[in-house]
């Protein structure tokens, strides 16, 4: 076994954990909407065309935020094709995913199943083909109480009150070649400011994310954000990163170290943003939005269509155990920088990259990476504190060494408890962590739920949905202990493992 030592204590906190790190995505692309979330055909349906076991599953799932409505999607999308009389909308050409969009499902829809899905709004403007005159027109549209020609529009298509949404992105990975109308650092800068401030003009209220780089990997990377910055840092008060993970079989150490180069990429999107900031004297320090994040496959499935239809299916990943515990690490990673990342969104909800499948003729089943996501979200409330696992590392071929074993920890000091997430990244060797919770006085393991150690090639599939779920290591060998002050827990070679502990009755 590989010792792991950890201690805990509540006068070193890192930041209250934000609500909106739990968000996710939905872009009209392959089957996440038509097919996803809005399927009028079936038997699932509403009378609205929502599917009711969609909505229960991103309830389930503790979503608080979705990002819409994209994503590539927006840098091509007229947002007044989706509004209005739904017979009278026009159908237009997908460029983004070489598909046809009927506009079927627009600005109203989204909000109206937002509003059922219990979840607030995150809207992006298209700064690709469009620019400042039409992100204002749908900031006025959206929320101007009324008296305008754009309001006045809203009330007659059934909305009288504003629908009052307060994060707006300015685009969408506007560095990236495959983006429509994608742009230089300098010349998106300059837009994105422009933009920011005409809108804040029309609602002083909203919050704003500026683009950054789409991945860690481009060319530009860094000098992309200090450049952007240099034209936003008093408008925006978000960056955003973008970043997909996959198992390279030449590395599968790095792959399931893929935290790691999270934790890399946020520090350094945040040392560009403070160092812009200082050089501007600023006291304003800006957040990040990490507002797509996921495991994906790149080239494993579809990604493009040969003919122009609606709904294709694209990237519709089936994923593993395995998958699952990357997932969890990545939300351990993102828990890690709650003082800096406000926002975060997994991409996507539904059938595309997602933890939600759905298919016309079968009820929508949760993927294995629904798991760590709703855990997470359930029980990562109150205040992320420090931690430095003292524990032996192993190699990887692009990461260098990283530590065998992660562990992450937040205070619930309304509910005096503790949630404790815990990694173990080694392929073979069971971790035993040891924490050092003195500080906490007698606190009884409650819930001990655990995803890997085996079993790491099962999928939930259509064929079999119920196949994988997390399962309880309480009074089973793989279960935890009190060792006096100590909190002694077993982990699993490849696991995840999230634990619950509340005060002693």
């Amino acid at each position: 076994m590989i010792p792991c030592r950890v201690t805990v204590d509540p006068a070193f906190a890192v930041g209250e954990v934000p609500r909106r790190l739990f968000g996710s995505f939905v872009e009209h692309m392959g089957r996440c909407v038509y097919g996803g979330i809005y399927d009028p055909a079936h038997q699932e349906a509403d009378t609205d065309g929502y599917r009711a076991d969609v909505l229960k599953l991103t309830r389930d799932l503790g979503v608080t935020l979705v990002r819409y409505p994209g994503g590539n999607f927006v840098s091509g999308y007229r947002w007044e094709d989706g509004v209005g009389p739904v017979d009278q909308r026009p159908e237009r050409l997908n460029l983004a995913w070489h598909s046809t969009e009927p506009n079927a499902f627009g600005l109203h829809e989204f909000v109206s199943w937002a509003r059922q899905a219990d979840v607030e709004p995150m809207m992006a403007v298209n700064l690709g083909t469009r620019g400042i005159e039409d992100a204002c027109n749908l900031l006025e549209y959206a929320n101007h109480p009324r008296g305008t020609a754009w309001s006045d529009l809203r009330a007659r298509n059934g909305s009288p009150e504003p629908f009052d949404i307060r994060l707006w992105c300015l685009g969408n990975e506007m560095d990236g070649p495959w983006q429509i109308g994608y742009k230089s650092a300098d010349d998106y800068g300059r837009l994105a400011a422009q933009t920011g401030k005409a809108m804040r003009a029309i609602d002083p209220t909203i919050e704003l994310v500026a683009c950054g780089s789409s991945t860690p990997h481009m060319p530009t990377f860094g000098q992309w954000e200090a450049t952007v910055l240099e034209h936003t840092y008093d408008v925006v008060d978000y960056i955003s990163l973008h970043a997909y993970f996959k198992n390279d079989p030449a590395d599968r150490g790095g792959w399931l170290a893929s935290a790691c180069a999270m934790d890399e990429f946020i520090d350094g999107v945040i040392a560009t943003a403070d160092h812009i900031g200082a050089k501007k004297r600023s006291r304003r320090r800006l957040k990040v939005s990490f507002d797509e994040w996921n495991v994906w496959y790149d080239g494993r499935t579809p990604g493009t269509t040969e003919e122009w239809v609606p709904g294709p299916r694209l990237i519709e990943e089936d994923y593993d155990v395995e998958d699952a515990v990357v997932v969890g690490s990545l939300l351990m990673s993102l828990l890690r920088h709650a003082d800096r990342v406000g926002v975060a969104a997994l991409a996507q909800l539904v059938n595309v990259i997602a933890p939600i499948r759905a298919e016309p003729d079968t009820p929508a089943w949760r993927q294995t990476t629904f798991f760590p996501f709703a855990l997470t979200a359930r029980w990562a409330q109150g205040t992320v504190l420090e931690t430095r696992p003292q524990v032996a590392t192993v190699p990887t071929r692009e990461l260098g060494d990283v530590p065998a074993a992660d562990v992450v920890v937040v205070h619930d000091a309304a509910r005096d408890g503790l949630t404790v997430f815990a990694l173990n990244r080694h392929q073979e060797q069971v971790v035993d962590l040891r924490m050092d919770l003195r500080a906490f006085g007698p606190l009884a393991v409650t819930h001990h739920l655990l995803l890997g150690g085996s079993g790491l090639d099962d999928s939930n599939t259509r064929a079999t949905p119920e196949r994988v779920a997390p399962r309880s290591a309480l009074g089973t060998g793989e279960g935890s202990r009190r060792d006096g002050d100590d909190l002694c827990v077993p982990l699993p070679p490849v696991s995840w493992s999230v634990l619950r502990l509340e005060r002693d009755a």
